[in-house]
């Protein structure tokens, strides 16, 4: 097992690996649209069914419900019968959903199909940042990790320029009609060049194992094998998986990671959600809104890029604090010069190059801590947690702001949970370090 993992980190990347990498990053944009096309069809949703602020921070959260629902319940499926089959299996329920949001008559049956919708989304999370580590070589580990997260704002600027001219012509529902067909197309990419998880395939060993690993092997250009390689007992997960999360002095960073990702979650889906609908409740006009919130992917694009390249030469706990720092910094600007076009806009900006780079440091933890048998378990339960963060967010913010809060104020309150998180990662120091992961996977 060594070897394969030796080959694989230290060795050149080959065509199919990049390959598989592209593909990761594409299953995020997912995740992106999937967050902005509800953010950027509520004032369309609002206005036709005549909602409250309440009322729409519920159709923000279902969503975010389910994908809570997805990371907790149906990602560690994926160490029981394969990371590539729960991505397939997840794709099928987000293209549904998305398509049957369509047809939505009310509130109520929109939150239900945003709901199903997340299951599909968090449970695929999980698996996809496994992978997308896996398959790095140990040079170019950071980097992809970094291109991973880019794959969010990406997908939420690319989605948004598009829903805004769906909107114009065909109203919100067509949104999400395109959001489902996309889904869809991804469906045979998956099936033709995303690979199972070599650890999968070792710990596991399901049928017809050393075909498939000895195929992922030929296509990465690899010598093929004779026999399966002995399985590390650290490998070999006989127990509740979930209770592995908490033993072999895991049970502190679990903790750790758990409380960070909650806290970054709850800020950044808030930002994520209520930002465009906040900028025009300032003063601006909707499509200025929908700008604002373009902005703030557009800066996440820079900023999970960015990441990839500091991870190189900075300790990955030091840069992903830095990177909190400054996302507090931007949210309490923007909340000073929410009503000021181009301030806002400058701000919105900054909150998005420095939210997603701080994203992606923590996508960068998760992995690196467990072993194999329970690598996606506990990705998607430091994802999960995260989501639970992410529901109460936009509840919360609609609340207030029927309350009578204004959205300064709101910007405010949102910067303090980062700063939590920030202790957070500090607290987790040297055991975040992204050490290959072959290292940790066998003991031996």
């Amino acid at each position: 097992m060594l070897d394969i993992h030796k080959a694989l980190e230290e060795g050149a990347m080959s065509r199919f690996q990049w390959m598989a990498v592209a593909i990761c990053v594409m299953l995020v944009m997912l995740d992106g649209f999937d967050v902005l096309v509800m953010a950027f069809t509520a004032s369309s949703v609002a206005a036709e069914w005549k909602l409250s602020g309440a009322q729409l921070g519920t159709l923000f959260s279902a969503g975010l419900f389910g994908m809570a629902a997805g990371s907790l319940f149906v990602a560690p499926l994926a160490d029981r019968i394969g990371r590539q089959r729960v991505i397939l299996l997840c794709l099928l329920d987000i293209a549904a959903g998305m398509l049957l949001s369509a047809l939505a008559q009310d509130a109520t049956q929109l939150a239900l199909l945003r709901a199903l919708t997340g299951v599909g989304i968090g449970g695929m999370l999980a698996s996809v940042s496994v992978i997308t580590a896996e398959f790095s070589s140990l040079k170019w580990r950071s980097t992809c990790v970094g291109l991973q997260a880019t794959g969010y704002p990406i997908g939420a600027t690319i989605g948004g320029l598009i829903a805004a001219w769906l909107l114009e012509q065909y109203g919100w529902r067509s949104v999400f009609v395109f959001g489902g067909l996309t889904t869809a197309v991804m469906i045979p990419a998956v099936l033709w060049r995303l690979p199972e998880s070599v650890d999968f395939l070792v710990a596991r060993r399901p049928q017809r194992a050393l075909d498939k690993l000895n195929r992922l092997l030929r296509q990465m250009g690899r010598a093929e094998l004779s026999q399966l390689p002995v399985r590390a007992a650290g490998q070999v997960n006989q127990g509740n998986a979930v209770a592995g999360l908490f033993k072999n002095g895991l049970a502190r960073p679990t903790l750790l990671i758990w409380g960070a990702f909650f806290l970054l979650m709850f800020s950044f889906y808030f930002a994520l959600s209520w930002t465009p609908k906040l900028l025009v409740a300032a003063g601006l006009s909707a499509k200025q809104g929908v700008t604002g919130g373009v902005l703030l992917n557009l800066g996440g694009i820079v900023g999970g890029s960015l990441f990839g390249v500091l991870a190189v030469r900075m300790k990955l706990a030091r840069l992903t604090a830095l990177s909190l720092l400054l996302t507090a910094a931007c949210m309490a600007a923007f909340g000073l010069v929410s009503g000021s076009l181009g301030l806002a806009f400058a701000a919105a900006f900054g909150i998005g190059l420095f939210i997603f780079a701080s994203m992606a440091g923590l996508y960068a933890f998760a992995p690196a801590t467990y072993p194999a048998a329970v690598r996606t378990t506990g990705m998607g339960y430091a994802i999960g947690i995260g989501r639970l963060g992410a529901i109460l967010a936009p509840l919360s913010a609609g609340v207030l702001l029927d309350g009578g809060w204004q959205a300064p104020a709101l910007y405010y309150a949102y910067a303090l949970p980062l700063l939590a998180a920030l202790c957070a990662v500090l607290a987790t120091g040297q055991r975040a370090a992204p050490p290959a992961l072959s290292r940790l996977s066998s003991a031996h």
